[in-house]
């Protein structure tokens, strides 16, 4: 695979990035995800809050690429068993991955790899194809935050209240990324080419 198929917009901020840059972007990931955590909106109908952590999962793991993205997240989800207030609303502890929000927390990794995947092949330049990326990184995180559920909801109730509350946001979000994502290229890519042109000149 070819060095430009792989290209991230942290490689292009980060071009020489060596072991121990990388280790600092995918912490400084983490953080950032459990920052979003604490952007929390309770709802009277399902034990699940509406957080700005997708968001943070989806859009680190486009900008960091598949590898890093999986490894941030992972670290997040070892921040919060291990103690550390990230979760939502400031909770922590091993036992809250296996409360409801617990198959929504598992997807992390996974979402964030899937994102980055896509990116890393250039799904993140244009508006319809970043937008499809923060979709298809919501259906894993919904996928497992609803098979989670079932062991608290009946299967007939697990659609409306893990997954259906949630969709109007996730498509504000999706779409705010597919607007910025694509716009970052642009600069980036005018930037360079400034550059290119005053060192010709």
């Amino acid at each position: 695979m070819s060095a430009a198929r792989r290209l991230t917009l942290v490689d292009v901020a980060w071009p020489n990035a060596g072991f121990l840059e990388n280790a600092l972007l995918i912490f400084a990931a983490s953080l950032l995800t459990g920052l979003a955590a604490q952007i929390a909106i309770p709802l009277p109908f399902t034990p699940v809050p509406v957080t700005g952590q997708t968001f943070a999962v989806l859009l680190t793991g486009a900008a960091l690429g598949g590898r890093r993205g999986f490894l941030a997240q992972a670290l997040y989800l070892m921040q919060g068993a291990g103690g550390l207030p990230v979760f939502a609303g400031g909770a922590a502890g091993a036992a809250y991955l296996l409360g409801p929000s617990g198959g929504y927390l598992v997807a992390f990794p996974f979402a964030a790899a899937l994102t980055g995947f896509l990116a890393e092949r250039a799904w993140d330049r244009r508006f319809l194809a970043m937008f499809a990326v923060m979709l298809l990184g919501s259906t894993v995180i919904f996928a497992l935050g609803a098979l989670g559920l079932t062991r608290f909801f009946p299967p007939s109730q697990v659609i409306a209240a893990g997954v259906l509350p949630f969709v109007p946001g996730d498509l504000v979000k999706s779409a705010l990324a597919a607007l910025a994502l694509p716009g970052v290229w642009r600069l980036a890519a005018r930037g360079r080419h400034e550059s290119e042109r005053r060192s010709t000149s």
